[in-house]
């Protein structure tokens, strides 16, 4: 989007939703020259917090997953941003073919040399329908097993947590609780938001009740839908316990956890069950009335989620 598009986008979110408090604005940007040369602009437009898809500072990588920047443009674009922008984020990719601990530790040594203040370091997941998928059934590549991922998710525990950056998410670190995430914790934390744009999911309080949105997929319908004030091609009123169920799988992927009596409205007991073995076998706890996840069940929280809540 051309800055000026976006200028104005923010400003009628900001006549249709006035606040009294300073408002996050993200952006998410590829590290491009052409890309970079627009942070100023965009910065006047409105934007003040950056997250920016740098993905790897090594060529092959790069070219393996299919972006159409450089190293070097990352690193001159993450020092355009930092100068542009008062918060900066930028995203990793690691647990990629071929990648060891020593390369994985060099490469995130050097990207907190750049100057960021949060990083959201994903591991690379799979999906068989996906081309990444279809080519791991074809034998093109070989994703690392799972003691090899486990060993670079650690070192990216390691590593930030030396560079003075919490994991106060899953996937998400930041230096300071300043430079989390206001839009992602606000989602973590079960507040109510609007997708806009084809296909958009949203979660709004509407009469009383929490209601799952999507916005109608195709974008001649999308449009159709605004003018004529229904964007929403699915609407759905989710029931006390669906949306416990919602709050508890998005509260264990923080530090803060999720609510005690969600885990009550979902029959979970700390008592008996598999909250409390879970809980036994430390992979849980409980902490000033919330439930986390302890260090040990963080890495395989998908498995402890699942145990949870079958």
């Amino acid at each position: 989007m051309a800055p000026e598009a976006v200028g104005a986008g923010i400003e009628r979110a900001r006549a249709l939703f006035p606040s009294g408090q300073p408002v996050e604005v993200t952006l998410e940007a590829n590290p491009t020259d052409a890309e970079a040369g627009r942070f100023a602009a965009l910065a006047d437009a409105g934007v003040n917090r950056l997250s920016m898809g740098v993905q790897a500072l090594d060529e092959a990588a790069l070219s393996f997953l299919g972006r159409n920047h450089s190293a070097d443009e990352a690193r001159r674009a993450v020092a355009t941003a930092g100068r542009a922008f008062d918060r900066l984020s930028i995203d990793l990719i690691y647990a990629r073919p071929d990648q060891t601990v020593d390369g994985w530790t060099a490469e995130l040594t050097e990207a907190l040399d750049l100057g960021f203040e949060h990083i959201s370091p994903y591991q690379l997941t799979i999906e068989p329908t996906t081309a990444f998928g279809r080519a791991v059934a074809r034998g093109v590549w070989t994703p690392p097993d799972e003691d090899a991922a486990a060993a670079l998710y650690e070192t990216t525990q390691a590593v930030l947590e030396r560079a003075g950056f919490e994991a106060y998410e899953v996937s998400n670190h930041a230096r300071s609780v300043a430079a989390r995430s206001a839009h992602n914790l606000h989602v973590w934390r079960g507040g109510d938001y609007i997708g806009v744009g084809p296909g958009a999911h949203g979660r709004l309080t509407l009469d009383g009740a929490r209601t799952a949105t999507v916005a109608h997929r195709g974008i001649a319908d999308y449009i159709s839908g605004v003018e004529t004030g229904a964007a929403w091609g699915e609407r759905e009123v989710l029931d006390a316990g669906a949306a416990a169920e919602e709050r508890v799988l998005l509260g264990l992927r923080t530090v803060e956890g999720a609510a005690m009596p969600d885990l009550a409205r979902l029959g979970r007991s700390t008592v008996a069950g598999p909250l409390a073995g879970l809980i036994e076998d430390g992979f849980l706890e409980v902490r000033a009335g919330r439930l986390a996840a302890t260090a040990s069940g963080r890495p395989v929280l998908d498995a402890v989620l699942k145990a949870l809540l079958a």
